[in-house]
């Protein structure tokens, strides 16, 4: 951190023309492809809050930085609200230095809080706005942005990511199979949702995180902010703020033009697809000891929750949840069991560490803690559900899921045939039991 700090002194005192002392570094919580660092830049009476984003030494994205800087700059120009640009470039890592945006980002305070709630009430037409002002930037000023087919590039990842995902399969048929009307191309976020955007009182105040901006179709991030990832256990589609129609009024006061419903959720099931890939390609990184993380391991159990919702967006209601079944006793081991003692690690994680830990030790210890209550009810449930899940493949006529998906894949099983829909979806209610029931009790 001290070498950090003096990095940047050194290169914002070459910028200012003057010294300047970095004081109060510190790594924000979150942000697992993306480290975000706030500080103060004292120079002689003035003191600035900056914030330093720069890309993990384990994965560079050689250009990005300067893409984004390109991005932010000509989404200021057409009015969008943005933290301001003030550098960018490489230490070992490329970085972006903006000053800070009062304001709060953590969606569950603004869904929840009553100071917030004069915002909520209107922030669903605000994100409309603000998306059309983002598709307004003339795509030659921010040039280099990438593109390509989205259905083809989320098939792509899904054999890059090598673990057969049925759930995937059926949502990339039935993309191909209901491709919207083509709009021309735009400026596209890329992750426009609740949680990167800084709201207050008065509604949005800066959108975040342009580091997946791209070239495409504009319907794309409407579709994402209406993904149900984002609403964070509340029933109002846009985030968790509105309906899908004050999301489309807004858009269209600034766009002059509302885009259909339907290729809106065309993208959130394309978008769905994406985020439960993304969870997985995260997750690799752990896996392959690309990069060690505690976090990244616990995201690689979130992909069961894309799958739940995808089924959800595709038709396919959700099953019974299921009953808590206790654990069976080994009178060879005793007590505690298995299940046991990763019970009161996750106890010890929550009352012991978090508590006293700073914020970034303290997410971590709560992402332990979650991780092990997963392990935990996997000790339980694990046996029984394995046995169910070798059943209904064997009824289907295959030995394992890669099968499964190659017959989706190549059209033997139709993607929409009723006894493979029924037997995906129980095994995806199998998986959230263990990764995060609770989940299955959320509004669809």
């Amino acid at each position: 951190m001290t070498e950090l700090a003096e990095r940047l002194a050194g290169r914002l005192a070459a910028l200012l023309g003057e010294p300047v002392g970095v004081e109060g570094l510190h790594r924000l919580t979150g942000g697992a492809s993306q480290e975000t660092w706030a500080f103060e830049a004292v120079t002689g009476a003035t003191t600035r809050r900056l914030v330093l984003r720069q890309d993990p030494a384990d994965a560079v994205r050689p250009g990005g930085m300067a893409l984004e800087a390109a991005a932010i700059t000509a989404a200021a120009a057409a009015g969008v609200p943005v933290p301001r640009l003030v550098d960018h470039g490489v230490f070992d890592t490329p970085y972006l230095i903006t000053e800070h945006v009062d304001g709060e980002t953590i969606a569950r305070k603004l869904l929840r809080e009553e100071r917030y709630a004069a915002a909520r009430a209107g922030l669903a037409a605000e994100m409309g706005r603000t998306l059309a002002r983002i598709h307004s930037v003339p795509l030659t000023a921010v040039p280099g942005l990438p593109s390509g087919d989205p259905v083809e590039q989320l098939r792509q990842t899904a054999d890059e990511v090598g673990e057969p995902l049925p759930t995937v399969e059926i949502a990339l048929r039935w993309l191909d199979q209901n491709r919207p009307e083509p709009v021309p191309a735009a400026l596209v976020h890329g992750d426009f949702r609740n949680g990167n955007l800084i709201v207050d009182e008065r509604g949005i105040r800066a959108v975040l995180d342009w580091e997946l901006a791209h070239r495409g179709d504009p319907r794309e991030d409407l579709g994402w902010v209406c993904v149900k990832a984002w609403r964070f256990g509340t029933a109002l589609p846009v985030g968790g703020f509105g309906t899908v129609t004050q999301l489309l009024d807004g858009y269209a006061e600034v766009a002059g033009q509302r885009p259909a419903e339907s290729a809106v959720h065309w993208w959130l099931v394309h978008r769905t697809t994406w985020w439960a890939l993304g969870c997985r390609e995260m997750a690799e990184r752990h896996l392959s000891g690309e990069t060690s993380s505690v976090e990244l391991a616990a995201i690689g159990r979130r992909v069961c929750e894309q799958e739940h919702d995808l089924l959800l967006a595709l038709g396919e209601p959700a099953g019974p949840v299921p009953a808590p079944v206790a654990a069976p006793h080994s009178d060879l081991h005793g007590h505690p069991s298995a299940g046991e003692l990763v019970a009161a690690v996750a106890a010890f994680l929550r009352s012991e560490v978090q508590p006293g830990a700073d914020a970034r030790l303290g997410f971590l210890g709560r992402v332990s803690a979650n991780a092990l209550d997963g392990v935990e009810r996997e000790l339980r449930l694990g046996p029984e559900q394995e046995r169910r899940h070798r059943e209904r493949l064997a009824a289907l006529g295959y030995a394992d899921q890669a099968g499964l998906c190659a017959a989706i894949r190549s059209g033997e099983l139709a993607h929409d045939d009723p006894t493979l829909r029924a037997v995906v979806r129980e095994a995806v209610t199998d998986r959230l039991a263990v990764a995060n029931p609770k989940y299955l009790r959320y509004p669809g």
